[in-house]
């Protein structure tokens, strides 16, 4: 006898509960396996009436019911889903590397989730453990070290943590640094300014360790007054802005400037604008990265691209080898080549900033 669909009805149930194969089934007078059966439209669904079909179609779209994933993929051993966690969305070098990653992850027919931790450690560790409770097969990770433990496969884009499990994709570094310092050196700079990156970022320390070896190598160290900091992190040119204003004012005995990154670029760009000096006439710029924006800057933007769409496709396609073949060897770290960008922003030395 079926039971009172008033009285089963889970428009009835506490808000907070969704509609489930058992609301479903008690509401019908039914077994659940009945429900599965029309649902999914296995086999044994043809031996039952019509009207019974009718009846289980016509509630779960009454009630707007979902089956759950797992519940529907009882039979597979995999979510086909990994976990992503980046510091934030911007434009710039986070928007550039997921570009890479969605493409590739969309053509493997892999459903992704993506999380922002805003270089909070806890949120990582929080983050991470969250994910796989929700089926992640393997975490990658944009911009940070993967500083927290978990059983699944790890993939960093610009981390540089050694750990068992995690492989880094990296820029060589040295290799930026020198296609920086070259293009300036053979344009006739000698005294160099230099934007150091925040501590924050993991790519900081080793891109300023390798800027000051080739800067050594090539006889253009800069002196302290020529070296600002980026106090902040940040999404927009803001973060190049301060320090711009903090190095004209400390020194002017400079004619190129090589900034941390394209952001930084554009705002210290705004500065020297403001103050009446010339890009490149007076003083050449060079950025790092390869934003979007880079070539559509006023001038437009000399800079190091850092394949940030290859990494992003190149981690993604190492962290599926790895979930396919867990048992198998990977390098900690897989090098990727920068290469030089030259547009408006520099130009032949000059005499320095007025």
């Amino acid at each position: 006898m079926r039971s009172d669909p008033k009285k089963d009805d889970p428009r009835d149930l506490p808000p907070r509960k969704r509609t489930n194969l058992k609301d479903l089934a008690a509401y019908l007078g039914v077994s659940q396996t009945t429900i599965s059966f029309v649902l999914n439209d296995a086999p044994l669904a043809k031996h039952l009436t019509e009207e019974t079909r009718r009846r289980v179609l016509d509630a779960a779209r009454k009630f707007n019911y979902r089956p759950s994933y797992f519940a529907v993929n009882l039979h597979k051993t995999s979510s086909d889903s990994v976990g992503i966690l980046v510091p934030e969305h911007s434009e710039g070098y986070n928007t550039v590397v997921m570009e890479g990653i969605e493409g590739f992850l969309l053509k493997q027919d892999y459903l992704y989730f993506t999380a922002c931790h805003y270089h909070k450690p806890h949120l990582l560790r929080e983050y991470s453990d969250l994910l796989l409770k929700r089926g992640a097969e393997g975490l990658l990770v944009l911009n940070s070290n993967a500083d927290f433990d978990t059983p699944l496969p790890v993939v960093t884009i610009s981390g540089h943590l050694e750990k068992p499990g995690v492989t880094n994709v990296v820029l060589d570094h040295r290799a930026a640094a020198r296609l920086a310092i070259r293009h300036l050196y053979d344009l006739g700079h000698r005294k160099i300014a230099f934007m150091k990156g925040p501590h924050s970022i993991g790519d900081s320390a080793f891109r300023w360790e390798a800027m000051m070896q080739v800067a050594r190598e090539f006889g253009v160290p800069p002196t302290p007054e020529r070296v600002v900091p980026l106090t902040e992190r940040g999404r927009t040119p803001q973060i190049g802005y301060g320090p711009m204003r903090r190095l004209l004012n400390a020194t002017r005995d400079f004619t190129a400037l090589v900034a941390f990154n394209d952001i930084a670029a554009i705002g210290a760009i705004r500065v020297l604008h403001e103050s009446g000096i010339s890009v490149p006439r007076d003083l050449s710029v060079i950025g790092f990265d390869d934003i979007i924006s880079a070539p559509f800057q006023i001038p437009s933007l000399t800079t190091i691209r850092q394949p940030l769409q290859h990494m992003g496709k190149l981690a993604a396609s190492i962290l599926l080898e790895r979930i396919t073949n867990p048992a198998a060897e990977y390098a900690p770290a897989v090098l990727a080549k920068p290469a030089l960008i030259v547009r408006e922003s520099t130009s032949q030395a000059s005499s320095g900033p007025p």
